[in-house]
């Protein structure tokens, strides 16, 4: 009996985020618009995962050009190494990690940021003042996720790329100015475009899953936890779904 439980319980889930997502895109075009919170919210989210999506990207970037070269140096093809490695990067593995990244520091940070308010009746304070707590504590967080990923992202991206340079450097003697020509040789605007767009998505979903679930949360500290660790498996679940979808859909769209 169980196992029917569960899964009218995921269906269930899935139903309210949609409703909850609808409700997001009305209250994003009534007023008043809270430009204030969204500039703090931004700060905040942006501020709060730059040192953790700045080391991810240098490492990154080491760890694949350690990993990559031996393989390269038997086959003599070492020169490809920029190529290679700006390409996978900027495409897929930057994007992904970073938003994974992202997705542990935020996505958990506000689950338990509105599940402690909902418990503590801060968001039912907000309700009978008269404020509208949705449009205050859940539009401008989703829409600091959303602006702020791509930018990190980008970020990210710079950073794994410079680490990367650093190996080469270091074992290939190779020059700045030559790695990077090399690396902006192998992209195309096929590259950079679809991988930035979805990275909207990303923060999109990152940023609506961690409000779902601490709006929502249940009473009693156990459901502010609950809400920070499940926002941060569904969000991450999402991303998965997300990436598939977009590179299905850009691979259609380039072999047309």
């Amino acid at each position: 009996m169980q196992k029917p439980n569960k899964i009218k319980a995921f269906f269930l889930e899935i139903g309210e985020l949609t409703y909850f997502t609808k409700r997001f895109f009305k209250e994003l075009f009534n007023k008043p618009f809270e430009f204030n919170e969204l500039l703090k919210q931004c700060y905040n989210i942006g501020n709060r995962s730059l040192l953790l999506v700045g080391v991810t990207g240098f490492i990154i970037g080491l760890v694949i050009t350690l990993q990559t070269r031996p393989t390269l140096e038997e086959f003599g093809a070492e020169s490809w190494m920029p190529s290679m490695v700006s390409i996978s990067i900027i495409r897929e593995i930057g994007p992904v990690i970073i938003a994974l990244t992202f997705a542990g520091r935020i996505a958990s940070g506000i689950g338990a940021e509105l599940g402690s308010m909902r418990v503590t009746e801060q968001i039912d304070a907000m309700e009978v003042s008269g404020t509208n707590p949705f449009k205050f504590l859940v539009v401008t967080r989703v829409l600091a996720s959303t602006l702020m990923l791509p930018i990190l992202v980008i970020l990210g991206d710079t950073i794994a790329l410079y680490g990367s340079y650093i190996i080469e450097n270091l074992k290939g003697d190779v020059s700045f100015l030559l790695y990077f020509n090399k690396v902006f040789d192998a992209l195309a605007f096929g590259d950079l475009i679809p991988a930035t767009i979805k990275t909207f998505f990303f923060g999109f979903a990152i940023g609506l899953v961690g409000c779902f679930k601490g709006y929502y949360c249940e009473k009693g500290t156990v459901g502010v936890g609950l809400a920070a660790n499940s926002a941060v498996v569904f969000s991450s679940m999402l991303l998965f779904i997300i990436d598939f979808v977009a590179v299905f859909i850009t691979d259609i769209f380039f072999e047309i």
